[in-house]
């Protein structure tokens, strides 16, 4: 009986590995999932085929609303060629990032008329999107990775409610991972007040899903097609400060006016589709080109930019690790979870080595022992060649920011990570502005000051042994 089961055993293995360099996209992440199954063989196995298998190979999220091309694809064009108009009369804006814009417009088009406001933290996001979200008209479409019922969850599901009994179109979509809490009774009482509501890839078997890694991680609003919120703050008490939880919570989220919201809007109805199996057209109710209120206010350039595991590649990735390489003087970045690829990694050697001053922003103590061990082990790399790193010590910082030379500035919900790169859904502006730039230089720097910089030669004299185990993490960095 032993003999028998431990040919099973050998047979599974080896076919595992076998299927893990088949379908593994990189080496080091093939290596990490090896260097499970070395190890723990049986636990290695069933982490694999519960979170590893690369379904961005099978497509299996492909967006009715991009494949149907029949519905699509007028405004597609119409939207490509209103980028390159704005292309060709932006190039003074844009300056030394010009061929950022151009680089990634095929797919995430470059709008202008945009109005960008900056939200610091929950309690000063919410009350915005609460005033927008009363002012509906004609639809209002949510979408969270967590969303959670609690105080706030219930007062924005209070007023979904009331709009929804006000003949406003209210869609929901709730990643059934992030948001399992609200899997039941929430939902219902959101579907029973005339919200439709459906969550992003139902999970049947919770402990034992399958493709979880494969999770909408994006939060996005759209009011009316002309309003949207965009950014790394989620549905909880725990974002709005001071709460009961006596941990201050620093995050990041935009609000934007202006034809920006169209390409919100889009990545929007392309999941909704998805999830809900429905094929809502575009409709001039929807995509209110012709409505934008155009005025002196709206001036800010705006890219939307979305990956996931159904396209064709990591473009949030690609469109930060240009920006960095062509930063002149300065890159402030403010990031949970640094485990950065070996791509983004070199970006930022390449540019610290070239004279471009980095300061790295990062919690002092991580939400996860794990991810932290693995990102301490990162951070002498970036130390030894000129990068400033500081953990914050007010709170948690959640923010995922990156400004650049004081000009250009990404706000969303992309962490820099494996996982925000190619497993989960994913969504961030690329705000070409100035004011912006330095409204989030001034956020940064206060955080600074509630924060310690790392000393890299004290950082090197830490104990061997802490060393070692960070670097024994730092091999399932691929993975996480």
């Amino acid at each position: 009986m032993l003999t028998t089961l431990l040919l099973i055993l050998y047979i599974a293995i080896v076919l595992t590995v076998a299927v893990i360099i088949i379908n593994t996209s990189t080496p080091p992440k093939a290596i990490a999932y090896l260097f499970l199954l070395i190890f723990f063989p049986v636990g290695g196995i069933i982490i694999y085929l519960t979170v590893g298998i690369n379904h961005r190979t099978y497509k299996l999220y492909n967006k009715k609303l991009e494949v149907d091309k029949s519905i699509f694809i007028e405004l597609k064009e119409q939207l490509k060629n209103y980028t390159k108009k704005t292309l060709s009369t932006s190039k003074v804006q844009l300056k030394h990032f010009y061929n950022l814009s151009k680089f990634i417009h095929q797919e995430n088009v470059l709008t202008s008329n945009n109005k960008v406001s900056l939200l610091l933290n929950g309690e000063h996001k919410f009350p915005e999107v609460i005033k927008a979200l009363k002012a509906a008209k004609n639809h209002i479409h949510i979408e969270y990775y967590i969303y959670q019922n609690d105080a706030i969850g219930k007062q924005i599901g209070d007023v979904l409610k009331e709009k929804a009994a006000e003949g406003v179109k209210v869609r929901f979509i709730y990643d059934d991972f992030g948001s399992k809490d609200i899997r039941k009774s929430f939902v219902d009482s959101l579907i029973e007040c005339g919200v439709e509501a459906y969550p992003f890839y139902k999970i049947k078997w919770l402990l034992l899903a399958n493709r979880i890694n494969y999770r909408n991680h994006r939060k996005i609003i759209v009011v009316d097609g002309q309003v949207g919120f965009i950014g790394g703050i989620n549905v909880s008490e725990r974002y709005i400060n001071p709460n009961k939880f006596n941990r201050y919570w620093r995050d990041t989220h935009i609000k934007i006016e202006g034809l920006a919201v169209l390409n919100l809007q889009r990545v929007f109805l392309a999941d909704w589709n998805f999830c809900a199996d429905q094929n809502v057209i575009v409709e001039e109710e929807l995509f209110p080109i012709d409505k934008q209120k155009i005025t002196s206010e709206h001036t800010q350039l705006v890219q939307v930019i979305s990956s996931g595991p159904d396209s064709d590649h990591p473009d949030i990735m690609y469109a930060l690790i240009q920006a960095i390489l062509l930063s002149k003087k300065e890159i402030l970045i403010t990031t949970p979870y640094f485990v950065p690829r070996a791509s983004f990694l070199d970006a930022l050697k390449i540019a610290s080595l070239s004279g471009v001053n980095i300061k790295l922003l990062v919690p002092s103590v991580s939400d996860s022992k794990l991810v932290n061990g693995v990102s301490n082990s990162f951070y002498k790399e970036v130390l030894e060649i000129g990068v400033e790193v500081y953990r914050y010590k007010k709170g948690f910082v959640h923010a995922k920011t990156m400004v650049f030379d004081e000009l250009i500035s990404s706000v969303g919900t992309a962490n820099l990570d494996e996982r925000s790169f190619e497993l989960n859904f994913e969504i961030n502006a690329l705000v070409y502005d100035k004011e912006l730039a330095l409204q989030l230089k001034e956020a940064f720097l206060e955080d600074l000051k509630h924060s310690e910089k790392i000393d890299v030669k004290q950082w090197n004299s830490r104990s061997i042994f802490i060393r070692f185990a960070e670097r024994v993490a730092r091999l399932l960095a691929p993975i996480l």
